[in-house]
């Protein structure tokens, strides 16, 4: 069980949260915060394995008491929650400790999906805020850009160790349509192995090394 704590200064997005996550029988909401600086009381009695925080204050606030957060909760336990384009919003996020940024306009499945991944000890970053490559590169050049979001997803749970079979059971689809991703994304990025695959994200920053 996953064990999930969730901070925002806003009852609307604790509450909307609350009720999306407490569906999934792999997750448990072990408690609430209205601000960063006011989770360290939570976390300590609730020991959460994700710490959910929605980026909604003044961003250098947000930033100054997430990294405050982050080094109380740990590595690999902090998913922001923040607006779409926000890259370097994203950023600052991860140097001042997060180990994921997810859009707020995610789907549930990917929500649960970026839990999950942090959980299993590797980062996540949310597709649409990965950086814009000029379509006229090369593929060597344009990786990310020639994945579709499935196959994303794919790699990532690949590269965190997971089999195919896992996967299949995480994301709700069948085995074979897993093989099926998983070898466009080998052939999409020129890569041989699964060892090759975990290479590729750590050097493109979606599993910490």
């Amino acid at each position: 069980m996953i064990r999930v704590l969730i901070v925002s200064d806003r009852w609307l997005v604790r509450s909307g949260l609350r009720q999306m996550l407490e569906g999934s029988p792999e997750v448990d909401v072990v408690g609430e915060a209205t601000e960063s600086a006011d989770a360290l009381g939570p976390m300590e009695r609730t020991a959460p394995s994700v710490v959910l925080v929605d980026f909604a204050m003044p961003l250098q606030d947000q930033l100054d008491a997430t990294s405050a957060l982050c080094r109380q909760a740990g590595p690999g336990r902090v998913l922001v929650l923040g607006g779409f384009g926000d890259r370097q919003h994203a950023q600052r996020a991860i140097e001042a400790g997060a180990s994921g940024f997810l859009w707020k306009g995610a789907e549930l499945t990917e929500l649960l999906l970026a839990i999950k991944t942090l959980h299993a000890g590797t980062t996540y970053l949310s597709p649409q805020l990965a950086p814009v490559v000029p379509t006229a590169r090369t593929l060597n050049d344009d990786p990310l850009g020639t994945l579709s979001k499935r196959e994303l997803e794919v790699l990532c749970f690949l590269a965190g160790g997971m089999t195919n079979r896992e996967i299949a059971q995480q994301l709700g689809i069948s085995v074979k349509t897993i093989d099926t991703h998983r070898g466009h994304v080998l052939k999409k990025l020129r890569l041989r192995n699964n060892s090759d695959i975990t290479r590729f994200a750590i050097r493109h920053g979606f599993v910490n090394p």
